[in-house]
């Protein structure tokens, strides 16, 4: 949903740069909307996408969200699976959420389940990435107890799901996983703290269908990256609430499917990495799915509202009006909303943990 004066602002900004003054205001594509926090938009002839924000997803300012995002993908870079960060636009009244402009992809959404073990692949070289000193993570939040941290967010989402509108069942079931979350989080020991994307759903991959490394799985969408623990990516590649979400590689995964992708992280990951998260990725699937459903909750409910104004100038410039999206893409979302609240998925979904299977015996629970 780029606006035609936003378009001439970008464009206005963007030949300030320094390897963009050619640049044309034709040459601006705005490409189809997918998401719910980000436009993109093309420059012919240089190979780089302009990635502007719609909101903050992370609550932050406008200039704050800027600034993380870009770390986001300055951390990750040198793992060699997301694109490089060529410039960044600082938020100004004319283009209110600033842009950054990052290396366009030329690839394929991803075909489930042929394509996991690229994804997996691809986080493991995040993961395995060196963890700085805690005074050198900033900005990007640093959760020592990613845990606790997670199930705080949790709780806050968790807020949400009075208004709802969830069945009896649903909200049941759900209520029966945060009880068991809160004596969880109050086992002793904790997971080691990696470079984490925090939102590796499987539409947020391209497969890169050139370039020296064809088939190479390529996370294109990074702004809610933190130092956290590994486990939250796996969950997030391959749980039904996120392989499910994007049309253009909409799977279900089978169990064997599921383990065999967290098979293959403990074998490509550095050994004492792989012991020391094995015994918590389980768990940590479940909390991730905690997670997402609270988060769906949320929307649910706060997407009724209207879209703030001078969000830009505001604290926090996170949104989840649907006013910021095209009808298509709202109904998309609602629709997908409603299937992970339903009982009947909720349940299947549980399954996973609660039930024998591939999953449960690769992955027992800590001691």
């Amino acid at each position: 949903m780029i606006s035609t004066p936003l378009l001439q602002a970008l464009h206005r900004r963007l030949i300030r740069l320094s390897g963009y003054g050619d640049v044309r205001l034709e040459d601006l594509t705005p490409l189809p909307t997918t998401g719910l926090a980000h436009d993109h938009v093309r420059v012919a002839g240089h190979g780089v996408l302009l990635r502007v924000p719609r909101q903050s997803q992370l609550g932050l300012s406008a200039a704050s969200n800027l600034t993380y995002q870009a770390a986001c993908f300055e951390r990750a870079g040198p793992g060699g699976h997301v694109p490089g960060l060529r410039a960044v636009m600082l938020p100004e009244e004319t283009v209110p959420m600033g842009a950054l402009v990052v290396d366009e992809i030329a690839g394929r959404p991803p075909a489930l389940p042929a394509d996991l073990p690229a994804i997996v692949r691809a986080l493991a070289s995040i993961h395995g990435l060196p963890v700085p000193a805690p005074p050198d993570r900033r900005p990007l939040r640093d959760q020592e107890d990613p845990v606790g941290a997670t199930l705080g967010e949790v709780t806050a989402q968790a807020r949400h799901l009075d208004d709802a509108g969830l069945h009896p069942e649903a909200r049941a079931a759900i209520e029966q996983e945060l009880a068991w979350a809160a004596g969880f989080a109050r086992r002793s020991g904790r997971p080691p703290v990696t470079l984490i994307s925090f939102d590796a759903h499987p539409g947020n991959f391209l497969i890169a269908g050139s370039g020296p490394a064809p088939g190479t799985a390529v996370l294109v969408d990074l702004e809610k990256a933190r130092y956290g623990t590994a486990g939250f990516d796996l969950a997030h590649a391959t749980l039904y609430t996120s392989t499910t979400w994007d049309v253009s590689c909409h799977a279900v995964l089978g169990t064997a499917d599921i383990a065999a992708a967290y098979g293959l992280w403990l074998d490509v990951v550095d050994p004492a990495l792989a012991g020391a998260c094995r015994p918590w990725l389980l768990p940590l699937r479940r909390v991730m799915w905690l997670w997402s459903v609270t988060w769906c909750a949320k929307w649910r409910v706060e997407s009724r509202a209207v879209a703030k104004a001078g969000k830009h100038r505001a604290e926090s410039a996170e949104d989840w009006s649907a006013d910021l999206s095209d009808a298509a893409l709202v109904k998309h979302v609602a629709g997908r909303v409603a299937d992970y609240l339903d009982p009947v998925t909720i349940a299947a979904v549980r399954s996973e943990w609660l039930n024998a299977n591939p999953l449960t015996d690769l992955l027992p629970l800590p001691g």
